[in-house]
């Protein structure tokens, strides 16, 4: 079964920096900025919400009631200079640590299963649901006769909805509707347990990982696909090299890029490339020395690098942060706490802005400004929103191409999911201000759908400024083309 992690908490500001020789052309690192407000307490995961805050849990290993906050961006947009309040609390009895997580296709977000509960080792089975609008959780019910979830994965599917994990079984469900809960069994044919593996969520629509459950000593290197049409999974073949630690079966984050490849950080020291539109394999550099990502965060940057925390041997301490370019890893200076952290204890998430915002268990939130410009061609695209747009109102439709980005965003091996693969609706009003409106019945959570026109909703916020104003679609920190709205 799983080996269980023993947490430390970094508290002295160290800088670390490393250098990595690299054949391309010069590359610029970016910078690290930590957030001027700290939060209320130490805090673990993030889930970015479709009205541009950030939704974080408090962090405490023992028992405790497990609050949750947001970080609200300020008027000029800067998360930097953001406010925290309050995002209420769990229902009582339920605070995980390592668990699935989502946003829904309503914007409402999903929480289900912990490997840890009160601070006690325990795969739990208990569930929530936050509803930004109220404030406010509910539970939910795990699948019927599911004994443990745990540090289960989770995924959105092009569909909407959502797919389940049971970590330490094949079993997998889909979330078919939530007044009331009730679950479809699926995921035929899984070729070992689910535990310590991640979900990467293809072009194609289909559903990617590589096993941990296997006897490495006989037959190392397998992946598979699951398909949501069938609900059945298969080969998709040999990883080339062992990407599975043998101990603690851990594996770390994958990651899509805009040119289809899947970055697949390994807990071995090797690293693998999945090529979505070929189904092919290959080896990837290694990081260097005893350098793995044996469970932490990778986050896909506006340019398509990839940022990428490691750290040495399975749970060492010392985090070295390097950028993927696609060919080969840039070092990067690591936040202040960068030296004394092990991989898996760093979170990220992607924001609206482009940058990445990272938690360790501290309460020493930290920003990352990548260098790089959006990609070519992967920025979304405004086919039709009302020019005209009455303060207050809700279900705006808005419509347009790749509103769900090219990749789900972040990833971090099995234990958090915090994809943003989907549309955040930004104005800027007749004051300067730049305004959010709550986002949501996406037509697709999809990634990299091309020129498909899919469809979102988003509500106007009563304080928003009357006048002329420019409204953008933002997606895995990429905004599209402003177009000239009036707010009435």
């Amino acid at each position: 079964m799983k080996v269980f992690r023993t947490l430390g908490i970094a508290i002295v500001v160290v800088l670390a920096w490393t250098s990595l020789a690299s054949s391309q052309e010069p590359f610029t690192a970016g910078t690290w900025t930590k957030v001027t407000a700290a939060p209320p307490s130490p805090v673990a995961h993030m889930l970015l919400l479709t009205d541009g805050s950030v939704l974080v849990n408090s962090f405490f290993f023992t028992t405790h009631v497990d609050k949750w906050y947001r970080l609200v961006p300020d008027s000029t947009g800067s998360y930097v200079n953001g406010k925290w309040v309050g995002a209420s609390t769990l229902p009582s009895g339920y605070n995980p640590l390592y668990f699935a997580s989502a946003v829904l296709p309503s914007g409402n977000v999903f929480v289900m299963g912990g490997e840890y509960n009160n601070g006690g080792s325990i795969w739990t089975t208990l569930g929530a649901m936050y509803h930004p609008k109220a404030n406010s959780w509910t539970s939910v019910a795990a699948p019927t006769g599911w004994t443990t979830v745990g540090d289960a994965q989770s995924v959105v599917l092009p569909s909407g909805k959502l797919m389940l994990a049971n970590c330490c079984t094949t079993d997998e469900a889909i979330l078919t509707s939530t007044s009331p809960v009730t679950w479809t069994a699926t995921g035929t044919g899984k070729h070992d347990w689910n535990d310590e593996e991640g979900w990467t969520l293809l072009p194609n629509g289909k559903v990617l990982t590589v096993d941990a459950y296997v006897n490495l000593a006989c037959c190392p290197k397998g992946s598979e696909i699951y398909d949501p049409t069938t609900g059945a999974w298969a080969s998709s073949g040999s990883t080339v090299v062992n990407l599975v630690d043998s101990g603690s079966r851990e594996l770390g984050p994958a990651v899509l890029r805009p040119d289809g490849t899947v970055f697949y950080a390994g807990a071995t020291t090797n690293n693998a490339i999945y090529n979505s539109a070929t189904g092919v394999w290959s080896s990837a550099p290694k990081f260097g020395g005893s350098l793995d990502i044996a469970d932490g965060p990778g986050a896909l940057l506006p340019d398509g690098n990839v940022l990428l925390d490691t750290s040495p041997g399975v749970f060492g301490t010392g985090s070295k942060f390097f950028e993927w370019d696609g060919t080969a890893f840039n070092a990067v200076p690591g936040p202040p706490n960068a030296s004394l952290d092990s991989s898996y204890v760093g979170n990220m998430v992607v924001l609206p802005t482009g940058q990445i915002m990272f938690t360790d268990f501290s309460s020493d939130v930290e920003i990352y400004t990548p260098v790089g410009s959006p990609c070519a061609g992967c920025a979304p695209t405004i086919t039709s929103v009302a020019t005209t747009l009455t303060h207050g109102t809700t279900n705006n439709l808005i419509k347009g191409r790749q509103l769900n980005g090219l990749s789900q965003g972040a990833a971090y091996g099995d234990d958090n999911q915090s994809a943003t693969n989907f549309p955040l609706v930004r104005i800027t009003d007749a004051s300067g201000a730049l305004v959010y409106c709550r986002t949501h019945g996406f037509s697709s959570m999809g990634v990299a759908t091309g020129t498909r026109v899919v469809s979102a909703q988003f509500d106007i916020p009563t304080t928003i400024a009357i006048g002329p104003a420019s409204l953008v679609v933002v997606t895995n920190g990429i905004p599209s083309a402003p177009v000239s709205v009036t707010i009435n």
